[in-house]
């Protein structure tokens, strides 16, 4: 069912994500959505205040609309534990968005890919039942 998820998060083509910075909440438009291993990641550079909101507080959020339908994701985006899964990780989304290899390279430091870790994905709309998606 994760492949629900990342396919409605493709077809939205812009997701907003949430990320908290002390008790201020930050939100902020994103794009990338990949699955590597079986799991869900996004993209982006360690140099931006949104690397280091999920370092500091790895609890996020994510909503997208397509169609008439919205999506909310929330769990903690992480980082994989040992560089070399980072960087494969990093290789495969970044083959996925070849646009990106212009600014981010795997293993250059400041490419950064998280992967939602206890995350509930939940489909809403005004004409039928909520579906709920876990991972």
């Amino acid at each position: 069912m994760i492949e629900r998820v990342c396919q409605f998060l493709k077809d939205a083509g812009t997701y907003f994500l949430a990320t908290a910075e002390g008790d201020q909440p930050r939100v902020r438009p994103f794009g990338t959505v990949h699955i590597y291993n079986g799991k869900l990641y996004i993209q982006t550079g360690n140099s931006k205040p949104v690397a280091k909101q999920l370092k500091a507080n790895p609890k996020a959020e994510i909503c997208a609309f397509h169609n008439g339908e919205w999506i909310r994701v929330a769990g903690e985006l992480v980082e994989d534990d040992t560089e070399e899964e980072r960087i494969k990780a990093q290789e495969s989304l970044l083959d996925a968005y070849p646009d990106l290899k212009r600014m981010y390279k795997a293993g250059d430091g400041n490419t950064a890919v998280y992967y939602f870790r206890n995350a509930t994905a939940t489909i809403s709309s005004f004409t039928k039942a909520p579906e709920v998606i876990t991972f």
